[in-house]
């Protein structure tokens, strides 16, 4: 274990033999009943109810009612000070964003306590990922190429031929077709602001209705190419396959299967996090910081990692991401 992980866990593990802590009723997301609520993604509530029994066992004063209504409810929800934090099992929509902004002037901070699915592995939902047809024979693509070939007006130009990938024969003069989900504020916009620099779709980029019709089109398209999250493509085609990634050039491919996801190393993977509340220059309400530093904890990491073989497929974060989480959330 590396210094810094020990520190930060030894710092965790003091914490618990601190003083137990006790409810402000001053907080807007505390009811009136005397309960913290928590209002956040669905799928995390087996995990979040594993997190509050154990938060409760080391401070008995604190009890917790839950409202887990999927990630699209979670940030309103801290916007409106209705709950302690806001469990996400994606990156905060735009909208959202804007939305928090507006009403406090300054971004909610989000802290990942692990990494949200992998796969393939029907009937399961695969991770965000870049699917092209099954007869494509690319090896894989890096996130700038990602980048170049979905939107437009990288430094490095646009990417529109399969020839410019290195295909050759009957791929060189042939144009990528690109198919993905509406720009509508959901996932194609928060995939596109969050890892894109914040740059327009391609022109060719064809937005279509559903996760299942991109896959259709795909699937009939040979020089088709999509990037998409939380579907079961198998459900819908056998003809299409998911391209490895790499982070960087010359840096090794990786698909979004269990091994790569918990190392930390497919580049898509998609990170369960908690968006807090905390003004700048001003310390995180303690509460809410003691709750966090307990799901970065080896327990709290635990009831995550029990989850791998759920529906949900959650892991828990690597090493390094661990240290880097720990570390951010000791500076709050």
């Amino acid at each position: 274990m590396h210094l810094s992980s020990l520190l930060a866990g030894l710092a965790i593990a003091a914490s618990s033999f601190a003083a137990p802590l006790q409810v402000d009723p001053a907080q807007p997301y505390v009811n009136r009943d005397g309960t913290v609520a928590i209002v956040g993604n669905d799928g995390l509530e087996e995990v979040i109810r594993q997190l509050n029994a154990l938060f409760t066992r080391q401070n008995p004063a604190v009890r917790f009612s839950l409202r887990m209504e999927g990630s699209s409810a979670g940030m309103p929800a801290l916007t409106a000070g209705a709950t302690a934090f806001a469990p996400l099992t994606r990156d905060m929509w735009p909208g959202d964003q804007a939305a928090f902004r507006q009403v406090y002037g300054y971004d909610a901070t989000p802290i990942r306590i692990g990494y949200n699915g992998h796969g393939p592995r029907p009937p399961a939902k695969t991770p965000p990922a870049v699917y092209v047809h099954r007869d494509n024979p690319l090896a894989g693509l890096t996130m700038a190429q990602v980048g170049q070939i979905f939107t437009s007006g990288a430094a490095a130009g646009d990417i529109q031929l399969w020839s410019q990938l290195g295909l050759k024969d009957g791929w060189a003069a042939r144009r990528i077709h690109v198919y993905g989900l509406r720009d509508d504020g959901g996932f194609a916009t928060g995939l596109r602001q969050a890892r894109f620099k914040k740059r327009p779709f391609a022109a060719s980029y064809e937005a279509l209705a559903t996760r299942e019709a991109v896959i259709q089109a795909v699937a009939a398209d040979r020089y088709g190419i999509a990037v998409l999250g939380w579907v079961n493509a198998s459900a819908t085609s056998d003809q299409v396959r998911v391209l490895p990634l790499a982070a960087r050039a010359g840096a090794p491919y990786y698909g979004p299967d269990k091994a790569n996801v918990r190392a930390g190393l497919y580049p898509l993977s998609m990170p369960v996090q908690f968006y807090v509340n905390r003004a700048p220059g001003k310390p995180l309400d303690p509460l809410v910081k003691a709750y966090l530093q307990l799901a970065l904890s080896p327990q709290g990491q635990a009831i995550i990692n029990a989850q791998q073989d759920s529906e949900e497929g959650y892991l828990p974060l690597s090493e390094q991401d661990l240290q880097a989480e720990q570390q951010k959330l000791n500076g709050l």
